[in-house]
């Protein structure tokens, strides 16, 4: 239950960033801490378990996936653990500028989640996986996390 799938589906995690921009915009438009307190929980079910225990999760995996995009495409998973933990600690940051009054601060951190949630879900682009081969390049996250992400022939595995 406590575990993140390694490999993922492309299009799950693209869907799941979908609904992510859709809750992030609302948040930011209402700006309320209990929607910020929302979208950090969210992040940190997908942090602990993958799709397991997040609603958002659920819905790509058992319906987005299999009955609209109806692809799979295998990515490593340890990426985009790495991705959805910068999410969990920009949304726990506006949350907490939130609960401290600083609305347009907390808006403005979920700007940059709108951003980065939106580039995965229009165009497959996960800047936190671009940052974890950054990382992983130049030796602060070590190779064995991720055997996956050098070695082509372990993406299908």
């Amino acid at each position: 239950m406590f575990t993140f799938p390694n490999p993922v589906n492309d299009y799950a995690a693209r869907s799941t960033a979908g609904l992510v921009v859709v809750l992030a915009v609302v948040t930011i438009i209402v700006d309320h801490p209990v929607l910020y307190a929302v979208l950090a929980l969210g992040f940190a079910l997908r942090v602990m378990s993958g799709p397991t225990l997040s609603p958002f999760g659920q819905l790509s995996v058992r319906f987005i996936v299999p009955k609209i995009w109806r692809k799979t495409k295998l990515v490593p998973g340890p990426p985009k653990r790495f991705a959805q933990t910068i999410g969990l600690v920009l949304t726990t940051v506006a949350l907490i500028l939130s609960l401290a009054g600083a609305g347009v601060a907390a808006q403005i951190t979920v700007g940059l989640v709108v951003v980065a949630a939106t580039l995965e879900a229009v165009l497959g682009f996960c800047l936190g996986c671009t940052i974890f081969g950054f990382l992983q390049q130049r030796g602060v996250i070590p190779e064995s996390v991720c055997e996956a992400c050098n070695n082509i022939n372990l993406r299908t595995a």
